[in-house]
């Protein structure tokens, strides 16, 4: 069992989605031997009703059930409690999807079939970025050029204009700016922004800085840049 918050805190809450019964019972069982407190549904009504009612951290979704989508279940809930994070499960596999589930404001998402493990890595990533570290309770303003994130206030503006950013496009953005002019690789950046190391799923680090891009950089100076070959940097215009 690996409990990796204060032991002396309640447990983190997960709810589990999905219309596949023994699917649900499998990942409930997975993630409460972590010593989190977990709960399943099989639609999306009775997910939006849990989510409310018991009020989880995080949500391990499905994207297809029998009366709405993941989508739409990840929006109701996310009208009530913007704060709590979502990793999908997909059996379709078009980059459209993937996509579509991060444009909305999804965390993370793995692709059936996936492992117990992975799972297990992807929502303590989750919940990991869900809490602030003791290091980053008093933490200043980080500026460049005119980009600010106010870890206090939990705000970032470019040119005085305010840019709403997702949770996870937050931390990713937080992360650049504290290695300023410095490259970091996308395994750099998955260990650091979702907490995994997964062969294969450099993919999220290129569509989460692509939505970073178009929401920071659109129609300005960019600050964000890719060098080919090595991953990415922030750095002021020359």
């Amino acid at each position: 069992m690996s409990q990796e918050n204060d032991l002396s805190a309640p447990p983190r809450r997960i709810l589990v989605v999905d219309d596949e019964p023994d699917l649900v019972e499998v990942l409930c069982g997975a993630l409460r031997y972590e010593g989190w407190e977990v709960q399943g549904a099989e639609s999306g009504k009775d997910a939006v009703r849990l989510a409310s009612s018991w009020r989880p951290d995080a949500v391990v979704l499905d994207m297809m059930l029998p009366d709405f989508d993941g989508l739409e279940v990840m929006r109701r809930i996310h009208a009530e409690r913007p704060e709590v994070r979502v990793l999908f499960l997909t059996a379709r596999d078009a980059v459209e999807d993937r996509i579509g589930g991060i444009a909305a404001g999804g965390d993370d998402y793995v692709t059936k079939p996936f492992s117990l493990a992975e799972v297990v890595v992807r929502v303590r990533g989750l919940l990991r970025r869900a809490a602030p570290q003791p290091d980053e309770v008093e933490a200043d303003t980080l500026t460049l050029a005119d980009l600010v994130l106010d870890e206090r206030a939990h705000e970032v503006t470019r040119g005085g204009e305010p840019i709403e950013l997702s949770p996870t496009e937050y931390a990713l953005l937080r992360y650049l700016l504290r290695h300023p002019r410095r490259v970091l690789s996308k395994a750099q950046i998955l260990d650091a922004v979702w907490s995994y190391d997964f062969g294969g799923q450099a993919h999220v680090v290129e569509l989460y800085i692509s939505y970073l891009r178009k929401k920071i950089d659109h129609g300005r100076e960019p600050l964000i840049h890719t060098v080919r070959g090595a991953g990415y940097l922030i750095k002021a215009p020359v």
